[in-house]
């Protein structure tokens, strides 16, 4: 019984610095996000983000009207 109170406070401490890392990943990437060459970054992710998205959706859409038609 110990060793299984013992695993579960080493998850929660786990849970617990992974979510400390998010936040400073925050807080980061907004300090990184307020400066001209951080907000081209973002800009340029966000582009390359919703380019990829489009791509997999028009994907999705052809293959989607293949299969219709061959029903």
């Amino acid at each position: 019984m110990h060793t299984t109170h013992a695993r579960g406070r080493g998850t929660v401490k786990q849970l617990f610095f992974v979510a400390v890392g998010v936040v400073i990943g925050f807080v980061v990437a907004h300090q990184v996000a307020n400066t001209p060459a951080g907000a081209r970054f973002f800009a340029d992710v966000n582009a390359r983000t919703k380019a990829f998205a489009d791509a997999v959706a028009d994907g999705y859409k052809s293959r989607d009207a293949e299969l219709r038609t061959d029903v």
